[in-house]
C-alpha cells in the first residue's frame, strides 16, 4: 500500500502526560508498575553464558500516542506490508498496529465544477485506536479539479500526480470499515465523498456529540475548538492534516469514551421501547 510519510506533530508533546493519565484512570495498578520500571529505565536479562546485561527499557518520555513509540508511530507509513518491522516499535503488545474494533477517518477535499463549488475526495486517511495510521492516500478526483484549496486542503496538483484510482480507494475503505465502529468529525460528508454509507450505530461524529455541542451552545463544534477545549491543542493553523484530524477525533472519543457508549446504550434503549 502506498502512502505519504508523515512527520509527528508537536501538538501530541503537550499531550504525553494527559494521555498517559487518561489511560491510568482505568488500570492504576499496573500504571504503577509500569512507572516503577520506567524510574530505573533498566531491567536485567541473562545471557546464553549466564552474564546479567542491561536492557533499556521504554520511556513515558518516549511515548507519542498511548503505548506507541514516536519512532514507530512516525514510519507506520503502511500497514500490513510493514506490520512485523514495527514489533520492536511497540511498548507492550503489537496488536497496537492493528486495526481493532475503532478507526478513526478524515477526508481532504479539492473543488470541481464552476467555481470550484463542489467538493471531491482527494485524500483519505484512517487510523486505528491507538492512532496508528492503517490508510493514508490521494485520490484521483473523478472530475476535473477546478480549486485545488491548497491553503486548506493542503493538497496541489503535484500530490495528485501519481494518486490513487477513486474506486480502488472506496473498496479499501470499505472493506477497512467495514463491522467497526468510526470515529470522525462531521462524518457525513467524508462518507458523501467516498460515496458510502455506514450503520448509524456504528457511527461516533464529534460534530454531534451532545455534551461537545454544549460548549457551542447547541451549535455545531469546529474540530478546531474541540481539540483546543478538549485537549489543550492547537490545531488547523494553516493547511489542515488528514492524520492529525484523525488522529484528534480519535483522542476525544477516547477521551469521553465511557460516557459516550453510556449514552448511547441509553438512547438505543429508548428507541427499543
Amino acid at each position: 500500500m502506498t502512502s505519504v510519510p508523515i512527520l509527528p506533530s508537536s501538538n501530541w508533546q503537550k499531550l504525553k502526560s494527559k494521555i498517559v493519565k487518561e489511560t491510568t484512570k482505568t488500570n492504576k495498578n499496573k500504571r504503577k508498575r509500569n512507572e516503577t520500571e520506567h524510574k530505573s529505565n533498566k531491567s536485567v536479562k541473562t545471557s546464553s553464558n549466564g552474564s546479567a546485561t542491561k536492557v533499556r527499557t521504554t520511556q513515558i518520555s518516549d511515548l507519542w500516542f498511548d503505548d506507541i513509540k514516536k519512532n514507530g508511530f512516525n514510519q507506520m507509513s503502511e500497514y500490513s506490508s510493514r506490520e512485523s518491522s514495527l514489533v520492536s516499535e511497540v511498548s507492550s503488545t503489537n496488536n497496537k498496529t492493528k486495526i481493532g474494533k475503532y478507526v478513526a477517518i478524515d477526508c481532504e477535499m479539492v473543488g470541481v465544477g464552476p467555481g470550484g463549488i463542489q467538493s471531491a475526495l482527494a485524500k483519505v486517511t484512517i487510523v486505528n485506536y491507538y492512532g496508528v495510521i492503517i490508510l493514508d492516500k490521494y485520490v484521483r478526483p473523478i472530475e476535473r479539479v477546478t480549486d485545488f484549496r491548497t491553503e486548506i486542503s493542503g493538497i496541489t496538483p503535484k500530490l495528485l500526480v501519481n494518486s490513487h484510482d477513486f474506486k480502488q480507494v472506496q473498496q479499501e475503505v470499505y472493506n477497512i470499515i467495514k463491522d467497526r465502529i468510526v470515529v470522525g468529525h462531521a462524518l457525513h460528508h467524508d462518507f458523501k465523498m467516498l460515496m458510502l454509507d455506514h450503520p448509524r450505530k456504528m457511527i461516533r461524529d464529534t460534530s454531534l456529540y451532545k455534551p461537545f455541542r454544549q460548549i457551542t451552545k447547541g451549535k455545531t463544534p469546529s474540530l478546531k475548538r474541540l481539540a483546543s477545549e478538549e485537549l489543550g491543542m492547537t490545531i488547523q493553523t494553516g493547511r489542515h492534516s488528514s492524520v492529525e484530524d484523525a488522529q484528534v477525533c480519535m483522542m476525544l472519543y477516547r477521551k469521553h469514551k465511557e460516557q459516550w457508549e453510556q449514552r448511547d446504550f441509553i438512547k438505543k434503549s429508548i428507541n427499543v421501547k
